[in-house]
């Protein structure tokens, strides 16, 4: 007689039948590591083609004659489809093999690329880039699910740190590349850098990823209506999220239209997953704390992030004219040291006397001191004063978003990788969607309330200070005969100082709001998450069940 199964444990997430196995588990040892490792580099290949290119788009526009609405649009369809496919990747990677399905989505990747500068519109351009983007949103579940399943117990969160390289070190790396790319060898390589690096990738997942067995049994239940709802669904709502400012958010029956019924196919694609018998990911893990907690500061975090890297390239580039060749250093203050942290963070974490909780939210301290200094920001800065804001985030970003990859997945069974890896990253690249509105909106918005206010100040005080002159008609004077001719000047001199001061203005009240966010994440995960334990090296003397 069989025993009874144990009643689920309250707030504990409910457990469903997992996908197929793989058949074949290898023995740790190189062909691993190099499989691991290659399947690292082709998720970092995919980051490369998605900043390089986005980080560069004014100087891809410019050589492609594109215009600057036109643009947008090449950028927010490659990251709808992006975003889109980690979602559903790891039913079609458990079905095809995650030997066969990474390569194949690496190659594509790759020879997309190629025709991409010789594209002759604007449509053409931003359907191949559609495919691009999907081919690279199916390689970072890969990567969860590869180094999770592969590596032993005891290197487990080392993997996790690596997976954490595709939330840290990649995006940093991507102004750097760009500039070298554009100023050394010539546009057309920020297309075409990704090749080498994919050929690299490809040899090395084709030597150390198992081959597994195929199990076309799957479509047997196939979710159509899962995948017919959501694709539409999470493309429609980036759109939305990349688009809205420029159109003016509800002002544009464009962003109406997508926010209505991306919404509407959201909540029927949420449904349906409640109840599929073989859904793209469980809306049930959310009954866990632990999921709750992370799922919710993974966005956070990683938006965060963003928004921190973007505020002094914006300024630099803005107000002082840098070029992201002169902006790299303050990126690789960043990237480089990752090579460091990140292993170093992750073999702190996976010992068992440390709570990842703590770590994390030391992390989140780090990140609020960071954005406390730049709150500091006036228009006489240049890129060495943005070091030591940069340095606080080399240990902020591994000391967040490992401890968080960490919640999300160590308490978690084998059998649930497929399922939480899907929503884990959708939400990753959901992050920089989010951050992107977030930040158009918060610096157009202050930017126009501080340029009012100082216009209005000016306008007061006008007759007051009229008797003390104007100084920079007293410096333009010499320049020209014509009175008019120094009069336009000197306005078009004194708009400048009022955008590049309501600008500093905008992003210093940005500062501020991270700084009570990130304090508001290290309490509610000093609170809202139960503690997991890093996996231990199984003792010999456990009997086998």
């Amino acid at each position: 007689m069989t025993n009874a199964a144990p009643a689920p444990v309250a707030g504990a997430p409910v457990i469903h039948a997992s996908p197929p196995q793989f058949s074949y588990i290898p023995p740790f040892g190189l062909r691993t590591v190099i499989g691991c490792l290659g399947m690292l580099l082709a998720v970092h290949v995919a980051g490369f083609d998605e900043h390089v290119t986005e980080i560069g788009l004014s100087d891809i526009r410019g050589a492609m004659h594109i215009g600057h609405d036109e643009g947008t649009w090449v950028v927010a369809i490659y990251e709808a489809f992006n975003i889109a496919a980690m979602a559903f990747t790891p039913w079609f990677y458990t079905t095809f093999s995650i030997y066969r399905f990474s390569i194949f989505m690496t190659a594509v990747l790759a020879l997309l690329s190629i025709p991409a500068p010789f594209m002759p519109d604007v449509t053409s351009l931003c359907i191949l880039r559609a495919f691009q983007g999907l081919s690279a949103g199916c390689l970072p579940p890969v990567l969860m699910t590869v180094m999770l399943k592969y590596l032993p117990p005891q290197f487990r969160v080392l993997g996790i740190g690596g997976y954490a390289m595709s939330a840290t070190f990649g995006p940093n790396l991507g102004l750097p590349l760009e500039a070298f790319w554009f100023e050394h060898v010539g546009w057309h390589w920020l297309y075409w850098e990704i090749i080498p690096t994919a050929a690299l990738a490809i040899a090395m997942m084709a030597y150390g990823l198992p081959r597994d067995p195929m199990h076309f049994e799957r479509f047997e239940k196939f979710n159509w209506l899962g995948l017919l709802v959501g694709w539409p669904a999470i493309c429609s709502l980036v759109i939305v999220l990349y688009q809205g400012d420029r159109l003016d958010w509800f002002r544009s029956s464009i962003i109406t239209n997508l926010t209505f019924w991306g919404m509407a196919a959201f909540i029927v694609f949420v449904i349906n997953e409640a109840f599929h018998p073989s859904p793209y990911f469980r809306i049930q893990y959310w009954r866990s704390r632990n999921i709750q907690a992370s799922l919710l500061s993974l966005v956070g975090i990683l938006a965060i992030c963003s928004i921190m890297a973007e505020i002094p390239a914006t300024y630099l580039q803005s107000v002082r004219g840098y070029r992201p060749i002169q902006m790299v250093p303050v990126s690789l203050v960043v990237a480089l040291p990752q090579l460091v942290m990140l292993p170093l963070i992750a073999w702190i974490c996976s010992n068992r006397k440390v709570d990842c909780r703590f770590v994390l939210a030391g992390g989140m301290v780090c990140l609020a001191i960071s954005a406390w200094l730049g709150t500091w920001l006036t228009v006489d800065w240049v890129r060495d004063n943005f070091y030591l804001l940069q340095i606080l985030q080399v240990f902020g970003q591994p000391m967040t978003v490992i401890p968080t990859l960490m919640l999300a997945t160590m308490a978690m069974g084998p059998a649930d990788g497929p399922f939480i890896s899907g929503m884990v990253n959708m939400l990753k690249g959901l992050a920089n969607a989010v951050a992107f509105a977030i930040f158009a909106v918060a610096t157009r918005r202050r930017e126009q309330y501080h340029s009012s206010m100082l216009l209005d100040h000016h306008g007061t005080r006008r007759l007051a200070l009229q008797g003390m002159g104007n100084p920079i008609d007293q410096q333009l004077g010499g320049t020209s005969v014509d009175g008019a001719h120094v009069t336009w000047n000197g306005l078009q001199v004194f708009h400048t100082f009022v955008h590049e001061q309501s600008l500093v203005l905008a992003l210093t009240d940005l500062y501020y709001v991270l700084i009570w966010v990130c304090l508001g994440y290290a309490a509610m995960n000093l609170v809202l998450p139960h503690r997991v334990y890093p996996p231990r090296v199984p003792s010999p003397n456990t009997p086998v069940h």
